[in-house]
């Protein structure tokens, strides 16, 4: 039965796979995820711009929705306000008590004068609270009788423009802690007799940091998202100009900065309205993007460089295999050469007749067989080689004694053997019957002996033992030549491959022999392995298996 070797990839395809792979797969790769990271860069910094964008709409918005809800809270006291001449204590403290948002109310006119009344329980019960309204009547009341005429026109002119209101925010002392409040200021007119008076309100500090701004801020949010004028995610808050405190904010707030800061100037003057993502912030979001971007781009150089490297090193491996061809050519001339040479010295002896005794006869015909049989050794080599790299080899197992095959090959070898001085030792145990190719296998072991006889120096010795351990049978060939490097052991059944001792170098060769004895092996359903140390030999082990059908099965494969 014959089975036939799978064709193995060719060089050139190895390495125009390894290139296509390790270099131009990355390199494409990294062009075309760079273009898209500026996409992506230009996409971000469009959205950290739309964001900020969206923010800022989203404050200015939200400014006139707090200013629309202080301004109804000012519209309804206005309306309540007295005119000149009937401001008195009881009609001032009953808009007090029906607005719990007002701390104060005011108004003055020269003819009447200065009128204030604060929230009679405030006075009462917190001390911070009249020092509060003593601050504020002291600086309005010496405020309005100084600037009347001017204040009064100017206040005139406003409301006939569409503003009715003029707002004053300060931070009040009250007690050890300053508060914020905003004071609305207004003309009110009797329209009967005409006179007009300076009218003035101030929303109360506490109401404004507990309920009015905490309120209003989260109605601001819910109508904001509901319009889906900006992200479920944002949040507000609120904070004096000089501080990044705030002193208040909506539902959600999770502390932090704002990333997009507004400054209130009309009802809430000396106020920042400030927003923000929460959870995270646009300067988080961008070095997310940053490291994100750093990292791919980072693995995929690296990948580049090692495609590179891998390149490199097969480059580098092709060229080494492409020396050692050009030494596989040199060495396998000089092989031929030597074997070709004797033929042609004996040949041309016999032709002459100058032999006189057919003992001579007879040994030059002798070696002239064994020289043509080394070098039809060689050839077999070489052209199994050829068909392997080709995938043509093919194997024909058939059923051979193991014993008569070792003994007839080391017979055929024996005459170079003992030329070369070598002491033979076999030791042939019982094993059974195999299906094995009885040239491929006979090839195999001269290829180890040949190997021996080379790379052996003083003692000259070599053992070919066959026998049969745990299901396999063994051939091992023995010698006590210069052995070889635990470090090029795994390299020598490589083709071309020849160990770094000067003595390899000064032998000659075709560093084809263990390869194909491998190849064989294998072919075989088994393997060959090397036991050597340098200075102490080597024993080289080819193990078949003992049964047939896995010995068939794994040639197939083969």
């Amino acid at each position: 039965m014959k089975m036939k070797a799978k064709q193995p990839r060719s060089a050139r395809s190895r390495l125009i796979l390894t290139m296509e792979l390790a270099v131009i797969l990355p390199a494409a790769t990294l062009v075309l995820l760079s273009a898209r990271h500026l996409q992506t860069i230009q996409r971000d910094r469009a959205v950290e711009a739309a964001i900020q964008r969206d923010f800022s709409q989203v404050l200015a918005i939200s400014e006139k929705q707090i200013n629309h809800k202080a301004y109804e809270l000012i519209d309804d006291v206005r309306n309540e306000f007295p005119v000149p001449g009937e401001a008195c204590s009881e009609t001032l403290d009953r808009i007090l008590g029906a607005h719990p948002y007002v701390a104060h109310l005011m108004l003055y006119d020269p003819e009447h004068g200065f009128v204030m009344r604060s929230r009679p329980d405030r006075l009462k019960n917190d001390p911070g609270f009249r020092d509060e309204a003593e601050h504020v009547s002291k600086v309005m009341e010496g405020w309005w009788k100084l600037e009347y005429d001017d204040f009064s026109k100017k206040l005139s002119k406003m409301d006939e423009k569409g503003t009715p209101y003029y707002f004053e925010g300060e931070w009040m002392p009250r007690g050890d802690k300053h508060v914020y409040t905003s004071t609305a200021i207004f003309l009110r007119t009797d329209k009967e007799t005409g006179k007009a008076a300076i009218a003035a309100m101030t929303f109360d500090g506490d109401y404004l940091r507990d309920q009015f701004f905490p309120q209003t801020l989260d109605q601001v949010m819910s109508r904001n998202v509901a319009e889906e004028q900006t992200d479920k995610n944002a949040v507000i808050m609120v904070r004096p100009k000089s501080d990044s405190t705030p002193i208040a904010y909506c539902t959600g707030w999770d502390g932090g900065n704002a990333e997009v800061e507004r400054n209130m100037e009309s009802v809430f003057q000396g106020l920042v309205l400030g927003m923000k993502l929460r959870g995270t912030t646009l300067a988080a979001m961008g070095q997310h993007f940053m490291h994100t971007s750093v990292l791919t781009l980072g693995g995929l150089s690296f990948l580049l460089a090692g495609g590179i490297y891998l390149t490199y090193r097969n480059v580098s491996k092709e060229m080494a295999l492409a020396r050692l061809k050009s030494d596989f050519v040199s060495n396998v001339s000089h092989e031929l050469r030597t074997p070709l040479s004797l033929i042609r010295l004996y040949a041309e002896t016999l032709e002459l007749g100058r032999l006189t005794s057919p003992e001579k006869h007879q040994e030059y015909y002798c070696i002239i067989r064994k020289e043509s049989e080394r070098l039809t050794a060689l050839i077999h080599n070489i052209l199994d080689f050829s068909r392997i790299e080709a995938g043509r080899k093919e194997y024909d197992f058939r059923e051979t004694d193991m014993r008569e095959l070792v003994r007839n090959t080391l017979e055929s070898y024996r005459y170079q053997i003992e030329q070369h001085g070598f002491t033979l030792e076999e030791k042939i145990g019982d094993v059974p019957p195999m299906r094995v190719d009885r040239e491929a296998m006979a090839r195999s072991l001269v290829n180890l002996v040949n190997n021996a006889l080379k790379y052996s120096q003083d003692r000259k010795y070599i053992g070919v033992n066959l026998y049969r351990e745990n299901g396999s049978v063994k051939l091992e060939v023995i010698d006590h030549g210069i052995g070889i490097p635990p470090h090029e052991q795994s390299k020598i059944f490589e083709k071309f491959y020849r160990v770094g001792d000067p003595l390899v170098h000064n032998t000659k060769g075709s560093g084809l022999g263990l390869s194909l004895v491998q190849h064989i092996a294998k072919a075989h359903g088994g393997d060959v392995v090397v036991d050597s140390a340098p200075g102490a030999g080597s024993k080289f082990t080819i193990s078949l298996p003992v049964n047939p059908a896995e010995n068939n099965g794994t040639a197939a494969s083969a």
